[in-house]
């Protein structure tokens, strides 16, 4: 590999930021240009009231082990970073699973069997599934032969996971994973997922919350590791214009113009198919559908707090309420997270945060007002992962020029395992 060639990344994401530490680590002083003030994208820190937030709040799994591995590698500690639990599923008073210390995926099975709020034909029923869906190595292609895609909804439907299963168990799962309604999910993305946190050791399907906001766990890092190596990270430098020259790129920001001999653009899919418009076909990219993200912040006194770190609610418009004091040391601070399209959009942020304040009083005796709050409203937050989505590759038709975003082709929806995984590949495939 030529160390000497300039390589650009635009976007100072979760994507952008594994590129980069890849190539850093290579020996590659890589220049990266990011329009924002801060690292990380959609997963970057916030602060308001004094208060360091998140834009949104992300769960890591065990089986993130890109993700952890580049935590890891720019200075982090996996177990001082983050809390960690083992995989259990909480919604308030209505339905609990909690997977014992057993090895995978032994402990699944008896999860399911000893699940509360559910009756015992339909706990059987959910074991009996996750059994085949063993048997079929999460393939729906080995499930039913010829089918290579359908919705989750079609596939529970089909495999008898209707009623009290599906609104307690797999539509909560489905949307918190792939943040997309089931009737319009793909079955099988929520099957790679599935695969690869609940089939392999036990520890994969452990939850881990982080002690501190997105910025700082990892990107604030990344930037300091490509530096140390040489590297530059520009921060409130968004590229303007990308021009294809003869021997590379030649890309425009508000420090100027530069050329660079080969680009990752890890930036949003919107940002990406207006910069590229005039070098590459970006239709693919903009037609891409996409879901919101509501994350309510809800400050209280110190001595409120939930039953657990992180709690569902069903049926209500809290989706998943986190309790940062808890996770994080912030007391009295809960996050309230809603994904996906639905009538919570129809709301004002003022009515929406009065919604959630009048659930948590009503559930857990907290006071009737906050003492502040704020909505976080992502409505570009993902793309929509429907049933036979086609997704851009990671290798574009344009030599030199890579796409690295949750957005490309892959096993997984938009988590930020699935950006780093593409950041990773882009510049792997750099020679």
């Amino acid at each position: 590999m030529n160390l000497n060639q300039k390589i650009a990344i635009i976007g100072g994401g979760y994507a952008g930021m594994a590129a980069a530490v890849t190539l850093a680590q290579r020996g590659v002083a890589v220049t990266v240009f990011e329009s924002a003030k801060q690292l990380g994208g959609r997963a970057r820190g916030v602060s308001y009231q004094d208060t360091q937030l998140d834009n949104g709040q992300h769960l890591l799994l065990g089986c993130y082990r890109e993700t952890l591995r580049l935590i890891e590698l720019v200075g982090g500690n996996i177990e001082q970073d983050f809390v960690r639990f083992p995989l259990q599923l909480e919604l308030h008073e209505q339905f609990s699973l909690k997977a014992p210390n057993l090895p995978a995926p032994l402990h699944l099975l008896v999860a399911f069997v000893q699940a509360q709020g559910l009756t015992w034909a339909d706990r059987l029923k959910a074991a009996g599934f996750m059994v085949r869906l063993q048997l079929a190595k999460f393939r729906l292609d080995q499930l039913q032969r010829g089918m290579t895609d359908c919705t989750v909804e079609e596939l529970m439907t089909r495999y008898g996971q209707t009623g009290d299963l599906t609104l307690k168990l797999w539509e909560p799962l489905c949307i918190a994973a792939l943040n997309t309604p089931i009737a319009q999910a793909s079955a099988q993305v929520l099957l790679n997922v599935l695969r690869d946190s609940l089939n392999q050791t036990r520890a994969d399907s452990d939850m881990l919350l982080p002690r501190m906001n997105f910025t700082a766990l990892f990107p604030q890092r990344a930037a300091q590791y490509v530096e140390a190596q040489g590297g530059k990270v520009h921060l409130v430098c968004g590229v303007e214009t990308l021009r294809q020259v003869e021997h590379g790129f030649e890309l425009t920001t508000p420090q100027g113009t530069e050329l660079f001999d080969k680009v990752i653009c890890a930036t949003s899919p919107s940002v990406a198919a207006r910069l590229l418009r005039d070098t590459l076909d970006v239709s693919l990219i903009a037609a891409l559908p996409q879901q919101p993200i509501y994350t309510v912040y809800l400050q209280y006194p110190a001595e409120c707090r939930l039953p657990t770190p992180m709690l569902g609610l069903h049926q209500c418009t809290s989706q998943w309420l986190f309790d940062k004091g808890q996770i994080a040391g912030q007391h009295g601070l809960i996050a309230s997270v809603i994904s996906a399209e639905g009538l919570h959009q129809e709301l004002s942020q003022d009515q929406l945060a009065l919604a959630v304040a009048a659930e948590l009083q009503q559930k857990f005796a907290f006071p009737e007002a906050p003492v502040w709050y704020k909505v976080i409203a992502e409505k570009r937050a993902t793309f929509s992962c429907n049933a036979h989505l086609v997704r851009p590759d990671q290798c574009t038709s344009v030599s030199n020029l890579w796409l690295a975003g949750d957005y490309t082709a892959g096993d997984y929806p938009a988590t930020l395992e699935g950006a780093v995984m593409s950041g990773v590949k882009c510049a792997r495939e750099i020679s």
